[in-house]
């Protein structure tokens, strides 16, 4: 009696009935995968470059020690909020691609029936598998503990901050790990996981408060709304206790209960999590009776091909195989479906976008706005960022999906060459990327036919969107080629893209607050912001949103230019960026005969 309720305690603390022994073999699995141990690394050494680059930037070395130390309570707030920060996107950004393939490798590797095998129930694997990865996101939150600690000293940060800061962070974290996971069951491929997961936070925590703000702007007061807004969203949250934490005797908000916000939060994942138990248990005894398609369409296909080889049998011939014409590779990307299978899903989810899209050109509209440089700059620039994400996921996972699905090397057993094999390979990225793209183009397009925006723009944004796509293709690429799995190589893609267009802007503006007195680093600042994707896109709109008029292309560096000047700076940025991309493109295809397996 006295062992069994030991041993009953022992396993209610252990917590193994919750998430079984799934839990511990990702954790063993985990500790043996070297880019853990990279990622720990990195994150660490982005956290000190960002502590030693925030300090010499709020104490400067030449002041008196009084000063500096008047000046430390203000580092000690500038260093706490940029950690929590960096932690708060970086590790959502982690999360929604480790848990991109949690479910759907074991059910595209039919393991997910044999798991029902098994005393594990489907409520242990989708806890297993979240825990498991969440475990490593947790870790690198325990890494900036001390630090968070150690700048406290300084003075000026409350705990209150700190504590809300972490648990926010976790909760959303655990949120987009449940929406991750969830898109997973449905979708083999990790890009899309990864794209349909950053588009329900966008639409989520993005699109619908700006479309309740537009429409709720008259009935209510700004200061309710956000109110309200902050419960269910944590980046409205953070930013106003970021705002009291810098500014404490700033007015005008009311107090925000964030704790109430974490309830809502684990609420939304504790519900996406219970969908996911279920319809891992559906998939799973499907597979475990020997049906393996995931989807009743599935199965209505099967059904159908047999009924077809029946009739042929029947009628003593074969159904004609299908002719390939010209090169392989590229016949085979240009006849893959654009929309994958689920063409009415996704087009159904396109006609819903363009009509929030038309929804806010009408209060726009209304408002008098559409001629107004500022609206368009926004609507660019949102354009442009989702055009950019699909251009970095897409060519990140076309060879990777070869090697996951075992293709690879029977497709390098071919005649085909790797040139043949590369450009194939490209147009079929060039060929997914062009119904993003599209969007940019269509609003320029139309207000061009408006008279609101120059036809010049068309131009100069198609050169802005080549350069863009040549250069993360052949990174996307050559990524693809250096890692086998689909995740890391995203990663990679990503954290190319935010190191050139985003950490080094970050970093060498606090190295030019730093060194203030040498003007040549300042210009060489400027000269590196004016090679950024979205200063081109604002200085474009700025230049040409004129109601069908043009003014001057104004750059941080280059300085005011005129139509050809700035098109000569557009085109030497496109020269270098496209020579990166095809330079990496070619070391993609040096690289494909190499670690095949």
């Amino acid at each position: 009696m006295v062992v069994s309720l030991y041993n009953f305690v022992l396993k209610l603390l252990s917590l193994s009935w919750l998430t079984g022994p799934i839990f511990e073999k990702e954790l063993r699995v985990s500790s043996r995968r070297r880019r853990n141990y990279v990622l720990r690394f990195t994150y660490l050494a982005l956290l000190t470059i960002f502590l030693v680059l925030t300090w010499l930037a709020y104490v400067p070395r030449g002041g008196t020690g009084l000063y500096q130390i008047s000046r430390m309570a203000e580092a000690g707030k500038g260093i706490i909020a940029y950690i929590i920060w960096f932690q708060f996107i970086a590790i959502q950004f982690v999360a929604g691609i480790m848990l991109s393939t949690s479910i759907s490798d074991e059910i595209y590797s039919c393991t997910l029936g044999l798991l029902m095998t098994t005393p594990i129930n489907s409520f242990q694997i989708v806890i297993g598998k979240l825990f498991s990865k969440l475990l490593q996101l947790i870790l690198l939150l325990a890494i900036s503990l001390p630090i968070l600690a150690i700048v406290r000293v300084f003075g000026g940060v409350p705990w209150g901050y700190i504590v809300s800061g972490l648990c926010v962070t976790l909760t959303t974290v655990l949120f987009v790990g449940s929406v991750s996971m969830f898109f997973s069951i449905f979708n083999r491929r990790a890009y899309v996981v990864i794209i349909l997961t950053i588009l329900t936070l966008g639409t989520l925590f993005a699109l619908l408060p700006i479309l309740a703000a537009m429409f709720l702007h008259s009935v209510v007061s700004e200061s309710q709304f956000f109110s309200a807004v902050s419960y269910a969203n944590p980046y409205v949250l953070l930013a106003f206790d970021t705002d009291r934490m810098m500014s404490p005797r700033m007015g005008g908000w009311p107090a925000l209960s964030w704790a109430v916000h974490c309830v809502i939060m684990l609420v939304a994942s504790a519900l996406l999590l219970l969908l996911s138990v279920l319809m891992v248990r559906r998939v799973a005894l499907r597979q475990a009776i020997g049906e393996l398609g995931t989807s009743s369409r599935g199965r209505r296909r099967r059904s159908n091909t047999k009924a077809v080889s029946t009739a042929s049998e029947h009628r003593d011939f074969a159904p004609p195989p299908r002719r390939v014409k010209g090169p392989a590779v590229l016949w085979k990307e240009l006849r893959s479906p654009v929309f994958g299978r689920r063409k009415i899903a996704v087009l159904i989810t396109i006609a819903i976008g363009l009509i929030f899209l038309f929804v806010t050109y009408g209060f726009c509209a209304d408002e008098n706005a559409l001629d107004d440089e500022w609206v368009h700059i926004l609507y660019t620039v949102i354009f442009l960022a989702l055009g950019i994400l699909f251009t970095i996921i897409l060519p990140a996972t076309c060879i990777t999906s070869e090697k996951e699905s075992r293709s690879w090397p029977l497709l390098l057993a071919t005649t085909l060459s790797d040139r043949q094999i590369l450009f194939g390979k490209f147009a079929g990225v060039l060929r997914r990327c062009l119904p993003v793209w599209a969007l940019l183009f269509g609003h320029i397009m139309l207000f061009t036919l408006a008279g609101v925006i120059h036809p010049l723009a068309t131009i100069q944004m198609g050169i802005l969107v080549a350069w863009i796509v040549v250069f993360l293709s052949g990174t996307g690429l050559y990524f693809s080629v250096r890692f086998k799995r689909t995740t890391t190589a995203v990663m990679m893609n990503f954290g190319v893209a935010a190191l050139i267009w985003a950490l080094l802007p970050f970093v060498i503006t606090l190295i030019g607050t730093i060194v203030r007195d040498f003007r040549d680093f300042h210009a060489f600042c400027e000269l590196y912001w004016d090679t950024n994707p979205f200063v081109h896109a604002v200085v474009i709109i700025a230049a040409t949103a004129r109601n069908g008029g043009l003014r001057r292309y104004d750059w941080l560096e280059v300085g005011a230019r005129d139509v050809s000047e700035a098109t000569i700076w557009m085109l030497s940025c496109m020269l270098g960026y496209m020579f990166l991309g095809l330079f990496f493109a070619w070391r993609a295809k040096c690289r494909f005969r190499r670690n095949v397996f």
